[in-house]
């Protein structure tokens, strides 16, 4: 496998765009979307007798479009097709330069992951490109791949994200649904709790991302933002976004309020004046009525770099109290 890379895989993914890598119209509007990811598809959104051109479609469009401040991304086929090898040559080969990431579906297992990896290295090696620039998205879609999900999620050091696949998901389970990302008639509580949190756990454990998967009412924008706000709550970094009438709503639901943010930088201003030499060397003191310490700098983090990858302005700012 390739050793790590120094490259900052923590990129925006608030709006995870899917794009039919067969359909050069969609490939033309996805560039003007403000969506922070957008992932061609060869995979769901590609008939089997488009694929072999769809290939040489995204290469074309991945060189020679405007895909200025978004991390762009290749879904290939999973490893159980003949096409996937095909596709990541072909793909890599053409346009490497112009790829931050492949996204590998239907994941099962580490080692699915690693051959991933290792074919990822042969071609840049062969190519001259730069050696492990290229990350890797691993897509969660069966009881398998989460059972195994905390071995993939350390199986090689160019890995981004873990993302959750719900309709192969719940297909896998024989969920008691036909509507992606509802819940499950007859079930009081939450279904996808547990899988979340378990892809979420994952995820931190090894400095990934975690993503949520799509929502397939795509005119019911409500609807997507309440099952994007579980993710949100619980931590998830974004969404998938299968429509462009849902990209605003993801982009909004996973940015922390002004509010937040604002109180976020505050933080972490005061507790660097308060520990510091001017500010008496304090392990803990108060922000107005509240008191802040080393934990509340942590959480303070959080919010403020998602606040700072949304591209979010500060309308505050901390004042020294005088001597």
């Amino acid at each position: 496998m390739t050793a790590p890379s120094p490259i900052n895989r923590l990129r925006p993914r608030r709006s995870c765009l899917a794009v039919p890598g067969s359909n050069p119209r969609f490939l033309e509007k996805a560039q003007g979307l403000p969506a922070d990811q957008v992932f061609l598809d060869l995979e769901d959104a590609c008939a089997p007798l488009a694929k072999p051109e769809a290939r040489h479609t995204i290469v074309k469009y991945l060189n020679e479009g405007d895909w200025t401040g978004k991390t762009r991304v290749v879904r290939v086929n999973d490893w159980t097709t003949e096409w996937t090898y095909r596709d990541v040559v072909t793909v890599v080969e053409g346009a490497g330069p112009n790829l931050d990431c492949v996204m590998l579906p239907k994941v099962q297992s580490a080692e699915q992951v690693v051959a991933l990896d290792l074919l990822l290295t042969q071609i840049e090696k062969t190519m001259g490109f730069e050696v492990g620039r290229i990350g890797i998205e691993a897509q969660i879609e069966n009881a398998q791949g989460l059972n195994h999900v905390n071995a993939i999620a350390q199986a090689s050091p160019r890995l981004e994200t873990i993302i959750f696949g719900p309709a192969d998901f719940m297909a896998s389970i024989n969920m008691k649904s036909l509507v992606v990302g509802e819940q499950p008639p007859g079930y009081p509580a939450d279904a996808y709790h547990y899988i979340l949190m378990k892809i979420l756990m994952a995820a931190r454990a090894n400095d990934l991302q975690a993503i949520d998967g799509p929502y397939l009412q795509i005119k019911n924008v409500d609807g997507f933002r309440e099952v994007a706000g579980r993710a949100a709550a619980l931590g998830f970094d974004g969404k998938w976004v299968l429509h462009p009438g849902q990209v605003e709503a993801a982009n909004e639901v996973f940015s922390p309020s002004q509010e937040d943010y604002d109180h976020a930088e505050l933080i972490l201003d005061a507790y660097e004046y308060y520990t510091s030499e001017a500010g008496g060397k304090k392990g803990s003191a108060m922000l107005g009525d509240e008191m802040i310490d080393e934990a509340s700098r942590k959480m303070a983090l959080v919010i403020a770099g998602k606040g700072r990858a949304a591209g979010m302005t500060r309308t505050s700012r901390f004042e020294a109290p005088e001597a």
